[in-house]
């Protein structure tokens, strides 16, 4: 028997409902000025986020899987080469290390789900070249250590930014912290597309120059390739729906997490629920909660008409596709065992009260009669 959802977990048709007169103007613009790939449209959106991040060189491409490879292709990362990886994350973050030859070597997380900087030195040696955090739901991760460890093996520092837009390490905006930052605009993304979408945040001139060059080709002008490159480029009624974004992130940022402020007000008493470390402002791309009795609780919201997700249910080390690599279950305890704890809340922005309050009482009824 199908439960009626009553509170999804995202629901891209209200979003859609809520800004349908400015989405749709913008569209048309786009369409009716004839220019669909890259150009005004696509550089006004670059701006927009340059400013927004306080970075001074933003590149937008086709997604964020894209931004890493290109990221790791910029520093000549390839066969034989290793880049240290949380083993808790979306397969993104270690596919693409494979994509341009390299080995992703995994790193174990701790209880916020993200990498731990104690177990990460024991990982480094010749071969290793990039370290690549992951600032996963929304919540930084620990840069400053990430940092001095790289300085120490003179390693360069890839932050998979893909799920925190918006969120500040210590008053410094993650993807701008280290070499490269890479953001995805995926609909499911705090800041989104209605398609696929990415970004790429740089310091460095010289380095912006050069992806913006992979980006499109290699292509110096029409006619003349200098390098052999990619296509991955934004399209510009992409770019367009992006910039309007930009002008409701903070509102949007702003609802998540008071939403996130209800859940934790609500369940911290019955679940481990995430909260910010000192100094840091986190955007929950994602709300996860932490419970033993996981399942049971999943299926019990579920029945009540309640939408969760697990991000992620098989740690990376553990996917088929990461056989070859030959971790087994038992490398990273801890990932495996969050593996089983983790539950993902609806904390998407036109989310209502009442509906909060509904998956906050429901899980309240769960530990009343479990």
């Amino acid at each position: 028997m199908n439960v009626e959802i009553e509170v999804p977990f995202v629901d891209f048709k209200r979003r859609y409902a809520l800004q349908k007169s400015e989405i749709d103007a913008a569209v048309q613009a786009v369409f009716g000025s004839g220019n669909y790939i890259l150009g005004e449209y696509v550089e006004e959106f670059e701006r927009k986020v340059s400013q927004y991040l306080g970075c001074p060189y933003v590149l937008a491409v086709a997604n964020g899987t894209d931004a890493i490879i290109m990221a790791l292709k910029a520093f000549n990362i390839g066969v034989g080469d290793e880049v240290v990886v949380p083993v808790n994350s979306f397969v993104a973050s270690a596919g693409a290390v494979a994509a341009v030859g390299a080995i992703p070597v995994f790193c174990d997380v701790t209880e916020d789900l993200n990498i731990d900087v104690i177990k990460l030195p024991r990982l480094i040696n010749k071969r290793t070249k990039v370290i690549l955090p992951v600032h996963l739901t929304g919540r930084p991760a620990n840069m400053v250590a990430v940092l001095k460890i790289a300085k120490q093996h003179k390693l360069k520092v890839i932050e998979d930014a893909a799920q925190s837009i918006g969120a500040k390490y210590q008053g410094q905006m993650t993807g701008c912290i280290g070499d490269v930052g890479c953001f995805s605009l995926h609909p499911l993304k705090n800041l989104h597309v209605y398609g696929d979408g990415g970004l790429i945040t740089v310091n460095d001139e010289k380095l912006y120059q050069q992806l913006k060059l992979m980006r499109n080709h290699g292509l110096k002008d029409r006619d003349t390739c200098v390098a052999f490159g990619l296509n991955s480029r934004l399209d510009s009624v992409q770019a367009k729906i992006a910039s309007l974004g930009m002008e409701h992130l903070n509102q949007w940022t702003e609802r998540r997490r008071y939403i996130a402020q209800l859940y934790r007000d609500g369940l911290k008493n019955l679940v481990t629920v995430p909260v910010d470390a000192s100094g840091d402002f986190s955007v929950y791309h994602n709300f996860v909660i932490l419970t033993q009795q996981r399942d049971a609780l999943a299926a019990f919201l579920q029945k009540q008409g309640v939408d969760t997700r697990v991000h992620y249910p098989i740690p990376l080390h553990l996917q088929p596709a990461a056989s070859y690599l030959g971790y087994k279950t038992g490398d990273f305890p801890v990932a495996e065992r969050l593996a089983k704890e983790m539950l993902s809340l609806p904390v998407f922005p036109e989310l209502k009260d009442v509906e909060v309050q509904k998956v906050v009482k429901t899980i309240q009824d769960f530990f009343r009669i479990n």
